[in-house]
């Protein structure tokens, strides 16, 4: 009996480097929607992306669409596959989740270009922190305990179960501020702005097995030379006292990372 080729197709970069890619695999992997996928190099994104720009989707089922930016895919996926939770079922729940999600979407650019994505990458030393860095790891903060406390506050009036994500169930507010936590444990950045609804949802994430098989592909892809970008490592090369290494396997979250 032949095989079916999964509907999805994501193509993207070497998730270890790139958060718009891995926030979209997350998403298919937790939920266990049946895909392929294709990590390329930056040089060949105009080979497969009309803008240049990845990840992508592919649907075979609607040959003549290719759907581009990680939330619009995350966004066709919820609707595609109504009958998984990618969004919480409850209508204030959902809205704020939407709402987290497209915060992390569009904002917090100093941390973006400040502190690029590389999962395996630990900085020490006197690693810089802009204030505008300060203002939006505050501001991160403030999302996900007000998130977490709007969370429990709902499910206890629902009499529902509240899984410790940040809207109860796994969803994709939780696959957007994923590559984020990479962020923290990288650069050290301060964690003493968080609340303990905060640090609970952080460790809740670091400890789950999606995630942590996740972690385990992306040292995978370290093995192989050819997934490098050197762009990404060591990003404080000029600086003597910013000292570059590599996080073990084995890490596990703590407050103090």
């Amino acid at each position: 009996m032949a095989t079916q080729t999964p509907d999805y197709h994501l193509i993207g970069l070497y998730t270890r480097y790139s958060s718009w890619t891995a926030r979209v695999e997350a998403v298919l992997e937790y939920f266990q929607i049946p895909h392929t996928r294709q990590f390329i190099q930056l040089s060949e994104t105009k080979s497969y992306s009309p803008t240049g720009l990845v990840p992508i989707l592919q649907c075979h089922s609607l040959p003549s669409a290719t759907i581009t930016d990680s939330l619009a895919i995350c966004e066709f996926l919820a609707e595609s596959n109504p009958s998984l939770p990618l969004w919480p079922k409850d209508r204030q729940l959902r809205a704020l989740a939407r709402s987290a999600a497209a915060q992390m979407h569009s904002g917090f650019p100093v941390l973006r270009n400040t502190f690029h994505t590389n999962f395996l990458a630990r900085y020490t030393g006197n690693v810089p922190i802009p204030d505008g860095a300060a203002a939006e790891i505050a501001r991160m903060f403030r999302i996900w305990d007000s998130a977490r406390k709007a969370t429990t506050e709902r499910l206890a009036l629902l009499g529902e179960v509240d899984d410790g994500f940040l809207f109860g169930g796994f969803s994709i507010a939780d696959a957007f501020f994923w590559p984020i936590l990479w962020r923290f444990r990288s650069y050290g950045l301060p964690l003493d702005g968080a609340g303990p609804d905060a640090l609970a949802w952080m460790a809740k994430m670091w400890s789950d097995p999606v995630f942590k098989a996740l972690g385990d592909r992306y040292y995978a892809q370290a093995e192989d030379p050819q997934t490098c970008i050197a762009h990404y490592d060591d990003i404080f090369r000029d600086r003597d006292d910013v000292q570059y290494g590599l996080f073990p396997r084995d890490w596990t979250f703590s407050a103090s990372v």
